[in-house]
């Protein structure tokens, strides 16, 4: 059975909050899969997650451009970020190196994963209602 949870942002900080929430639970070898439209609040929610994690969230920035971001914390965080790459390139990121490590990883666009990774967290980040900062943050944990 999936388990489902779910949380409602109407900000940046709530989100963040929900993702502080998160990355405090996270043990070593945790993936995060965050999957929600462009401008939804992945990165927002990342910073959050890196806090939980120990780590100054002010250091956390999108890696659209340099694909990944490096965090030491309680644990080391690997951010990924997929949005422009095809399957190939995605391959040659060495994804399947950073999974293999005691390490935290989250992937932005992980919708563009692929195949699946077992036992990921996936976080689903959607527009609650007509309020631009209004989210519902979906946390789907494996079984």
């Amino acid at each position: 059975m999936t388990v489902r949870r779910s949380f409602r942002s109407d900000s940046p900080e709530q989100t963040e909050a929900v993702g502080e929430t998160i990355g405090a639970g996270l043990e070593p070898g945790a993936v995060v899969l965050l999957v929600g439209d462009l401008g939804a609040g992945k990165t927002t929610f990342v910073r959050g997650l890196a806090k939980g994690l120990g780590v100054e969230p002010d250091e956390v920035s999108s890696p659209s451009f340099s694909l990944i971001q490096h965090y030491v914390g309680r644990h080391t965080l690997h951010h990924l970020d997929l949005y422009r790459l095809d399957v190939a390139e995605i391959d040659d990121l060495g994804l399947d190196e950073l999974l293999d490590r005691p390490d935290v990883v989250v992937i932005e666009w992980a919708e563009r994963l692929p195949r699946p990774i077992a036992g990921a967290l996936e976080v689903r980040i959607e527009d609650a209602d007509a309020d631009a900062d209004a989210r519902v943050l979906v946390v789907v944990e494996p079984d």
